[in-house]
């Protein structure tokens, strides 16, 4: 039996929407044995499909035919702690974990590269996928079904304040909330944003990051199916972030915030919370995950 690591994903980071995303330190495992038949079971009770719908088993089975083979049965052990469809990648972790085992069990056919096309595909848009292969700050872009990326580390003077709320938010409805063309300027305004957004990632320039997080192209357009949106952000930046954003098509936001006041940033985020009557939310202080998927052969 191997097991799986695969780490949550957030796409985005405001400004380079379908185009950036980063790898944290918070990660989904699963366990997959060669069988006959199919066997699926969760450790933490969280209910998935249990069928050839499972996208784990869908995402192997999709390999095993592309290279001419049928997967006749997968034994699966899922560990959750990526929230479902809450803007963390939890389906790209999925799909990763499924083409990573089927993979490693055919004899590892398929380069690391063709990975990151083949997991692309799957999902329609690289932005989760490929941070969750390769780790770190992911850039991006896809032509025709190939994906070109560069993964680069992010500066340690950065924690990430992932603020989940207790209500799911589809991609699909996300995405039907946005418009069908934008004007030039508001394009220019993200693409300027989005280069400073990964060279102040990268550099540590934590000055930069108010800027570089703002956003023409989705945010305004989502707000209003985020419950709360507008007091988050708002307390966020009162409690010092340095820059507040939707991870990938949300519920989730996310406050960058300097790694030395981290801590007490979590600490007082969850007291205002509380004090401003939201309930539910859970706040957990990450890193950004400077390695993608891996194998452990148990």
């Amino acid at each position: 039996m191997i097991r799986i690591d695969v780490p949550a994903t957030s796409a985005n980071l405001g400004s380079g929407f379908d185009s950036l995303g980063i790898a944290l330190t918070m990660q989904n495992r699963v366990w997959m044995e060669e069988s006959d038949t199919l066997e699926i079971r969760c450790t933490d009770g969280v209910q998935v499909p249990t069928d050839e719908s499972n996208l784990i088993f869908w995402a192997a089975s999709h390999l095993y035919e592309i290279c001419g083979k049928k997967l006749p049965g997968l034994k699966i052990i899922q560990e959750n702690n990526i929230p479902m469809a809450r803007g963390l990648g939890s389906s790209s972790a999925c799909i990763v974990a499924g083409i990573l085992g089927a993979n490693r069990f055919m004899g590892n056919p398929l380069s690391h590269s063709d990975l990151i096309n083949l997991a692309a595909q799957i999902e329609g848009h690289p932005d989760n996928t490929s941070p969750a292969l390769s780790g770190g700050l992911v850039a991006s872009a896809m032509e025709g079904k190939r994906v070109y990326s560069v993964s680069v580390p992010v500066s340690e003077k950065i924690r990430f304040a992932v603020m989940i709320p207790p209500f799911e938010l589809k991609t699909e409805e996300a995405r039907a909330a946005l418009p069908k063309t934008y004007s030039r300027e508001d394009a220019v305004y993200n693409l300027s944003r989005s280069g400073l957004m990964t060279a102040s990632l990268f550099s540590g320039k934590l000055e930069n990051l108010r800027v570089a997080v703002q956003d023409r192209i989705h945010q305004p357009y989502r707000s209003g199916l985020i419950g709360h949106y507008d007091d988050v952000f708002r307390m966020s930046y009162e409690l010092g972030s340095l820059g507040t954003y939707v991870s990938g098509a949300g519920p989730t936001i996310i406050a960058m915030i300097d790694a030395d006041n981290a801590q007490a940033f979590g600490r007082n985020c969850v007291t205002h919370l509380e004090d401003k009557g939201i309930t539910g939310w859970r706040v957990e202080i990450l890193s950004a995950a400077p390695q993608g998927a891996q194998i452990v052969i148990e």
